[in-house]
């Protein structure tokens, strides 16, 4: 099973644009930022520990309607911008997958990938996806590579202390998605990256949560035809509010985000 949620793209028209909406209405730190070259796609990081929200964007649209990542992308930027796709982290992607394909997965053969930063350093990974991502299929796997940018352990340390405005470390605690099915989309989940089972959750609403290392993946049943807008729950790991003050509840690049102390 999985380890955490790695990360939640979303996409946007322009990342810098959205960068700093983001950091003016949510007190949130925008740092990372680099071009998926081969994809047609680049991006702004917000990093939240070893998790992060990718605010991604379109560079050049015939390399990203060709690629995996890209067409998830294209497809949310032309309903307006939103939540995209989402990855999950795991230490041994190789074995994963195996295990996974053995129950009758359809992840695709690991591949490598890498994404270059303004300074010149190259993040390096290998992931493993379905046939077909999007806001409700189930999230391509990841496994970083520990020995290039980004993931030396003075950087992970570093990243771990990182304040942001709102008021000190920021965590994912919880991402949100609407389910015109759920017991279809849940046993999807389960099926092709073993997320699951759903238990029902404390959130009530005839939702269903699964456990990702610490994080957790919540579904709320919708009969909506709508563009899915998804709620990331986050968390102050230190501030001066007592613990479970709501601190943000704002509506903004297709996503609703919650931020609370914990």
């Amino acid at each position: 099973m999985p380890d955490a949620i790695d990360h939640v793209l979303i996409a946007c028209a322009d990342p810098d644009v959205a960068a700093k909406a983001v950091e003016a209405q949510l007190g949130l730190r925008v740092t990372g930022s680099g071009r998926h070259t081969a994809l047609g796609t680049f991006n702004r990081l917000i990093w939240l520990g070893d998790s992060f929200i990718e605010l991604i964007g379109i560079e050049a649209r015939k390399l990203a309607e060709a690629s995996w990542v890209g067409r998830p992308v294209v497809q949310a930027a032309d309903a307006g911008g939103g939540f995209a796709t989402w990855a999950a982290a795991t230490a041994q992607l190789g074995q994963e997958v195996d295990r996974l394909r053995a129950g009758g997965s359809n992840l695709a053969d690991p591949v490598a990938g890498e994404r270059i930063r303004p300074d010149g350093r190259i993040v390096r990974w290998t992931l493993a996806a379905a046939p077909s991502l999007g806001p409700l299929e189930p999230p391509f796997l990841i496994e970083h590579d520990m020995t290039a940018a980004e993931w030396s352990p003075a950087e992970r340390d570093e990243r771990a202390a990182q304040g942001h405005p709102i008021g000190g470390p920021v965590r994912f605690e919880t991402v949100e998605l609407p389910a015109p099915d759920l017991p279809r989309v849940t046993g999807r989940y389960l099926r092709t990256v073993g997320i699951g089972p759903f238990r029902p959750s404390l959130a009530g609403r005839g939702a269903r949560d699964a456990t990702v290392g610490a994080h957790t993946i919540r579904f709320v049943p919708t009969r909506s035809a709508g563009w899915p807008i998804a709620t990331l729950h986050l968390r102050v790991a230190a501030s001066s509010h007592p613990t479970g003050t709501e601190l943000r509840d704002v509506k903004l690049l297709g996503c609703r985000w919650l931020i609370r102390a914990g």
